[in-house]
């Protein structure tokens, strides 16, 4: 593949300005994991080759359980991507965090039943994942969003539930008992799949809403209205981080297989590099 990209972005359909970028290129990728959400679209900014891909695809055709996570995240690394921004819509599960507020979460907690979390099904592989958000790259978020000033929130647990529905009361109560800082869909599998591919990963979490803890129940309209707003904060923002990000090779991030723990070696080393010896080979 001739077409190279350093920097992803994955996030909704309006996040993504075309004005913004030169040289646009539409790339079809196919992967061992089917096809990515869409096409990927590749452009350059400040001398930067960016790749797009809108999670939920063209005309928002996936739900959050449907997204193809891993052919997304595969497509990435085939374009040489090394690090991955996430634009995400959530909900505030806590009175200090409000809507059109930034946050940009540190953990995450996954309330997901029915989604495939790692690209080794045929074999074990362990890797760690204690923090699950790149910290470096995260930190260039915060700086940045300071520089616009933007009501940004450094740090936040993020529950990552299964959908498409929002909770329920009694479900959100809990959540906010446990802690957790702001709810959404689509946080994991993603983070565990490009921690699995070497590739730092951080999330622009946009909040739209208070959930449904408050008295009101969330409704629909004001969710879209505030998620436009939003998308403007994140364009600009975006103008302004992705020429500051580098590629840090000593990462943690891009280091995640160097001491992974797998039940056969053995067995990687025989997968075509079109499999999942795309990501650990190096290491054998």
């Amino acid at each position: 593949m001739t077409v190279k990209a350093e920097i992803g972005i994955i996030g909704g359909t309006g996040v993504y300005d075309q004005d913004a970028f030169e040289n646009i290129k539409e790339v079809d990728i196919d992967t061992p994991f089917g096809k990515p959400s869409s096409s990927v679209l590749i452009g350059s900014l400040e001398g930067r080759n960016v790749a797009f891909i809108p999670r939920h695809g063209k005309g928002h055709i996936y739900s959050p359980t449907h997204v193809p996570y891993r052919a997304n995240i595969y497509a990435m690394k085939k374009l040489g991507v090394h690090t991955i921004l996430s634009i995400a819509a959530v909900g505030s599960l806590k009175d200090e965090i409000k809507p059109l507020d930034i946050v940009v979460p540190d953990q995450i907690f996954d309330r997901t039943r029915r989604r495939v979390s790692t690209f080794y099904e045929d074999v074990v592989v362990h890797i760690g994942f204690a923090n699950p958000f790149c910290k470096r790259i995260s930190e260039k978020i915060v700086e940045v969003a300071k520089t616009l000033n933007y009501d940004v929130h450094p740090e936040g647990t993020y529950v990552c539930i299964e959908g498409p529905q929002f909770s329920t009361k009694a479900e959100s109560s809990v959540y906010r008992a446990l802690g957790f800082d702001i709810i959404g869909m689509t946080a994991l599998p993603e983070a565990k799949l490009a921690r699995e591919a070497e590739i730092c990963y951080a999330t622009i979490a946009t909040v739209t809403d208070y959930d449904v803890w408050k008295e009101s129940e969330v409704d629909v309209a004001t969710v879209l209205e505030n998620a436009a707003k939003n998308e403007e904060k994140v364009k600009n923002l975006l103008k302004k981080l992705i020429p500051l990000i580098d590629d840090d090779e000593g990462c943690e991030c891009r280091n995640s297989l160097r001491f992974a723990i797998t039940t056969s070696k053995e067995f990687i080393k025989d997968l075509a590099l079109e499999k999942v010896g795309i990501f650990i080979s190096r290491y054998l």
